[in-house]
């Protein structure tokens, strides 16, 4: 797959062929949907806790006798039929999270990628970084590629400086080439990947970078 690199400017530079094996593979949405599900289980806190009727604190005795009171008949004040009662399969903590095989993952990955690729949402950028740290020096450079949509950079290594000015910008988030979230990238309407970032990726998608 052929694609075009872009100079900070906005204008063309040359043109870089990216490997079909990463990025021109058929979309499976099965294996992205594990994958988006997979992270944001192993996100979940799961403490959420409440008590049942043999943990809330009260007597066993009945209100009132069974019969002759014209009245439903009625247990002891902890039923969850009544107010402070026990809750009724109410949630305990537990742990959400699950392990995914290495191979979804990375397929889950390099069908994100492609599915970018095929509906040109990813652009290919020479490598930059924003020394000043400034956000403004920043906006600058993605307004010539998106605009007030939720953006994510794809970078070679971890640009402190290139972050520092992007923290203030509520649409953007930042992925490392080997350490990319599938929740973040397949939600992105725009993915800018650095140049080097995109042969990185290449290499190791393909087995050659650990």
């Amino acid at each position: 797959m052929e694609k075009k690199v872009y100079s900070v400017d906005g204008k063309e530079l040359r043109t870089i062929t990216l490997d079909d094996n990463v990025f021109g593979l058929p979309v499976n949405e099965d294996v992205i949907y594990y994958a988006i599900n997979n992270e944001l289980a192993n996100k979940r806190v799961g403490t959420a806790c409440t008590k049942g009727r043999a943990e809330v604190h009260g007597s066993n005795a009945k209100p009132y006798k069974q019969k002759g009171t014209g009245r439903a008949r009625r247990g002891d004040k902890k039923s969850p039929l009544t107010r402070g009662g026990g809750v009724i399969f109410g949630p305990k903590p537990r742990d959400f999270s699950f392990v995914l095989p290495k191979k979804v993952k990375r397929l889950a990955m390099k069908s994100i990628l492609s599915l970018k690729a095929q509906d040109d949402r990813l652009t290919i950028v020479e490598d930059f970084t924003v020394e000043s740290g400034k956000t403004k020096d920043l906006v600058k450079i993605l307004n010539n590629f998106a605009k007030d949509e939720r953006t994510v950079i794809v970078l070679k290594d971890d640009d402190a400086k290139i972050k520092q000015a992007g923290r203030n910008i509520p649409t953007l988030s930042f992925l490392s080439f080997n350490r990319l979230r599938a929740h973040d990238l397949f939600y992105g309407r725009k993915v800018i990947m650095l140049e080097t970032a995109a042969k990185s990726l290449t290499d190791f998608y393909n087995g050659e970078a650990k």
